[in-house]
């Protein structure tokens, strides 16, 4: 005969012991854009490597619209279990808080819980095949020399991209030039420029690097600290006479606010296992991608901090907003 001492501990004991350990089930990946763009492409290479790690499917859903804010504020509204992520990007985490602020109806680090930096891409600056302009010098000096002539394409007019030129406009003393968004994407950003119908575009260096390897397009300068891998002959901006410009295109994974830490935990740990296997980085540089990752979830947080008050403040600066 169970004593009552005894029935009571086996009671209490029955819900931990009956609670599946985590995962049990597949996890659920909204990315916010397309197909084939930037955020699907890393999102996609890592996938298998996380599902082999955690032992459940993870599934994409690619959640479009209002330059990443329907994916976001979809993911901010699912609940806080652990079995659903967001696959975000500098855009979504850091720009579109400020140039979305009437608008916008969810925010990176009040309605999520970061979990880590999924990779980083530098972005390139490209122009058509037959602007007179080798160089950023050059460039700038034929901006200078014809005001309001030149026109840049960017993917969306409150775009990283956007702003990444107007960061240049602003560091060259002021360009006069007409901007051309194309809501679509970097794709047909890229597709414009091929054309002719634009002169000038800061894009991914993914979206661009086929079309720089045929010689349709010609690339100026990157955008990272040291020349990108797989355009070695392309300097810097900051060796283009730019020397505080750095940026990129950063990638990273966060779960909605709430999420219990050992879970967000156990996710930054299979992140981090993930990037560091030689087919996910192998396929990554491919791309033009580094597999840079956070050293936790609270440093992940600040840095998305870090860049939202960086881009914000240029935003402000620029008058960029979208309503």
């Amino acid at each position: 005969m169970i004593g009552r001492r005894a029935l009571l501990g086996s009671i209490l004991a029955t819900p931990a012991l009956a609670q599946a350990p985590y995962p049990s089930r597949a996890i659920r990946v909204i990315v916010p854009f397309a197909p084939g763009g930037a955020t699907d492409f890393v999102a996609r290479i890592v996938q298998p490597a996380l599902q082999e790690i955690l032992g459940q499917p993870l599934v994409i859903e690619n959640r479009t619209g209002a330059a990443g804010n329907v994916g976001l504020e979809a993911a901010a509204r699912l609940p806080a279990d652990g079995y659903n992520l967001f696959f975000g990007n500098v855009g979504t985490l850091a720009v579109n808080p400020t140039v979305f602020a009437r608008t916008i109806q969810a925010q990176p680090l009040r309605d999520f819980a970061p979990i880590s930096m999924a990779g980083d891409m530098p972005d390139v600056l490209v122009v058509k095949n037959d602007l007179p302009a080798r160089s950023v010098a050059e460039l700038i000096a034929l901006a200078r020399a014809q005001p309001g002539k030149l026109n840049f394409g960017s993917p969306g007019a409150g775009s990283l991209n956007r702003l990444e030129m107007e960061l240049l406009r602003e560091a060259a003393g002021g360009l006069d030039m007409v901007h051309v968004p194309y809501p679509g994407g970097a794709g047909p950003a890229v597709l414009a420029i091929v054309a002719g119908d634009v002169d000038l575009l800061m894009t991914t260096l993914p979206s661009a690097m086929a079309q720089i390897q045929a010689g349709r397009i010609r690339a100026l300068a990157v955008t990272s600290a040291a020349r990108a891998p797989g355009l070695p002959e392309v300097p810097t901006l900051r060796e283009s006479g730019f020397p505080d410009f750095v940026s990129g295109s950063w990638q990273g994974v966060l779960t909605p606010a709430g999420t219990p830490p050992e879970i967000v935990t156990r996710l930054h740990g299979a992140i981090v296992a993930a990037m560091q296997r030689p087919e996910v980085r192998q396929k990554l540089a491919a791309g033009g991608v580094s597999p840079d990752v956070s050293e936790s979830p609270a440093a992940f947080a600040a840095f998305i901090g870090r860049e939202a008050e960086r881009w914000g403040s240029l935003a402000t600066r620029a008058r960029v907003s979208v309503d």
